[in-house]
C-alpha cells in the first residue's frame, strides 16, 4: 500500500511503525475471511482492510477522528486472526494500538462513554475495587431491566453467581520446588483474574511447584496494562507495564528468574510486546528482557513434560484463545498436554474465530459481542463435550455464561491430572 506520511511525522516512532505496517498491506482481503465482526456485521468497514484504510487516512491527515471512523475502530476486537491469515505480514496490533492511542488523544467521545471507560480503567485492573464492583452488580442484577444503557446491563451480566474468596497464594512470596529445582519463574498473578476465579493461580502453583519450579510472585507486580493499552490509554497501560518490568526485573537481577509464567493469554500477548511498546523508553532493554522472558503457562508445561494421568476418561472441547493462537502463535501445545494426560480432545467448527469476550469488548461492545458468544457456545456444544479448557479467563467468563457445560481453565486440568485436586467447576455441578 502506497503511503504519504511527511518526513516530519516519520520522526515519532509510532507514525513511522504505522508507515511499515500499512506498507505491507497489498489490499487482497485474505482477512476478511476470518474477521469476526466482518462475518456478524457483512461491512467492509467492520473488516480489518477496511480499518486500515480509515486509519492510514486518519494518520496521514492527522486530522480529527470523525464518529464513523471512532466507531469502526471501536467494533474491533483485536483478535488479531487477521495477522494469522495476512500472506504479506501486516502487523495489524501495532497499526490499531496507534489508531486507539491517537483516537483517545484527538476524539471528545460523548460522556456516557467517557464516564463508562473511566470507570472500567479505575475498576478492572484492580482486584479489590473489582471484587466491590461485582458484589454491586449482584446486587443490582435484579433491577437489570430498568437500566436503560445495554453496556451497564452487560456489567451487571457479568458477576458470577459466585464470588471467590481472596486467594493469599497471590500476595508476594516464594513457593519452592518439590524435589531438585529445574527452574525458577516469576508468575503473573492478574488482575481481573484475581477477583473472578482463583482456581487458576492456585492451578498454577501447585503443577509447576510439583514438576520442579520455583515460582515466585514478585512484590510489585499487578496488572498487565492490556485493559487500558487497548483503550489507547497509554500513560495508563505503561504505567501498570513498567511497575512489572521492574518488579520482574528486580528477581532477575536478584534470585534470577528462567521465565515470566502468565496464565491468561490476554496478558501474555502485550507482556511478549512490552520490547516494543518501550522501545523509546529509557526502560527499552529491561522491556526487551521481560519480553523475551514471558511465555504462556502451556509453554512451560510443554517444556517440563509432565507425566500425567487423566483421573476420568473426559471429553474435553479446547477453545483457543484468540490471544493465544493469534496473539502469541500458540496453538498445539495446550491440546498436545491434554491428550498426553490421557483427556479426549475435540474441537469445534470455526475455531479460529473469536468467543466475543476480547477484554472489556464484551462490556463496551454487547450485542456484536453476545451474537459471537453465542456462535461459539454452539459449535462448542455440538461436540457433546463434558467440560470446555482454555487459557484466558475473558474467554471463560464469556463462554461460561452461555453454557451448562463447566468451563476450566487448561492448567486446572492438566493440574489435576499430575496429581492435584479435581478442578472445582467439575466437582460441583454447573449453575
Amino acid at each position: 500500500m502506497q503511503t504519504n506520511f511527511t518526513a516530519e511525522q516519520l520522526t515519532d516512532p509510532d507514525f513511522a511503525r504505522s508507515n511499515e505496517v500499512l506498507r505491507a498491506c497489498v489490499h487482497c482481503g485474505f482477512c476478511t475471511a476470518t474477521c469476526p465482526t466482518y462475518q456478524v456485521l457483512g461491512d467492509e468497514l467492520d473488516s480489518p482492510r477496511g480499518r486500515i484504510y480509515l486509519m492510514k487516512d486518519m494518520l496521514e491527515q492527522e486530522r480529527v477522528p470523525d464518529d464513523k471512523t471512532v466507531l469502526h475502530i471501536d467494533r474491533c476486537l483485536s483478535c488479531l486472526a487477521c495477522m494469522t491469515t495476512c500472506p504479506s505480514g501486516v502487523h495489524y496490533m501495532h497499526l490499531v494500538d496507534h489508531g486507539r492511542a491517537y483516537i483517545e488523544e484527538h476524539y471528545r467521545r460523548p460522556w456516557r462513554d467517557r464516564a463508562l471507560r473511566w470507570l472500567l480503567a479505575k475498576v478492572l485492573p484492580h482486584p479489590g475495587r473489582f471484587r466491590l464492583a461485582l458484589v454491586g452488580a449482584k446486587l443490582g442484577r435484579p433491577f437489570r431491566r430498568l437500566v436503560p444503557d445495554a453496556r451497564l446491563r452487560a456489567m451487571l451480566d457479568m458477576a458470577p453467581k459466585r464470588i471467590p474468596p481472596v486467594s493469599r497464594n497471590d500476595d508476594p512470596q516464594v513457593f519452592p520446588a518439590e524435589g531438585a529445582r529445574r527452574m525458577r519463574v516469576a508468575l503473573m498473578t492478574g488482575c481481573a483474574q484475581r477477583a473472578l476465579n482463583t482456581d487458576i493461580n492456585d492451578a498454577t502453583i501447585r503443577v509447576l511447584t510439583r514438576l520442579g519450579a520455583e515460582v515466585v510472585v514478585a512484590e510489585g507486580a499487578g496488572c498487565c496494562g492490556a485493559l487500558t493499552h487497548h483503550m489507547g490509554q497509554t500513560g495508563e497501560s505503561h504505567a501498570s507495564a513498567a511497575a512489572n518490568i521492574r518488579a520482574w526485573m528486580r528477581e532477575k537481577r536478584g534470585a534470577g528468574l528462567d521465565a515470566v509464567v502468565i496464565n491468561t493469554s490476554g496478558c501474555g500477548t502485550t507482556v511478549k510486546d512490552y520490547g516494543h511498546m518501550f522501545r523509546e523508553d529509557p526502560l527499552a532493554a529491561d522491556a526487551a528482557e521481560v519480553s523475551a522472558m514471558a511465555r504462556d503457562v502451556s509453554e512451560v508445561l510443554k517444556e517440563l513434560a509432565p507425566e500425567a494421568d487423566a483421573p476420568e476418561p473426559l471429553r474435553v472441547a479446547y477453545h483457543a484463545a484468540c490471544s493465544l493462537q493469534h496473539g502469541q502463535q500458540i496453538k498445539g501445545g495446550p491440546k498436545t498436554l491434554l491428550k498426553k494426560a490421557g483427556f479426549e480432545v475435540v474441537e469445534p467448527a470455526d475455531s479460529h474465530l473469536c468467543c466475543g469476550s476480547a477484554g472489556t469488548y464484551n462490556l463496551m461492545q454487547p450485542e456484536i459481542s453476545a451474537e459471537l458468544k453465542a456462535r461459539k457456545v454452539e459449535t462448542l456444544e455440538a461436540k457433546a463435550p463434558q467440560v470446555i479448557a482454555t487459557g484466558n479467563i475473558g474467554c471463560m467468563m464469556q463462554i461460561g455464561g452461555g453454557t451448562e457445560v463447566p468451563v476450566v481453565h487448561t492448567v486446572e486440568l492438566i493440574d489435576w491430572a499430575t496429581g492435584g485436586p479435581k478442578p472445582p467447576a467439575l466437582a460441583t455441578p454447573a449453575p
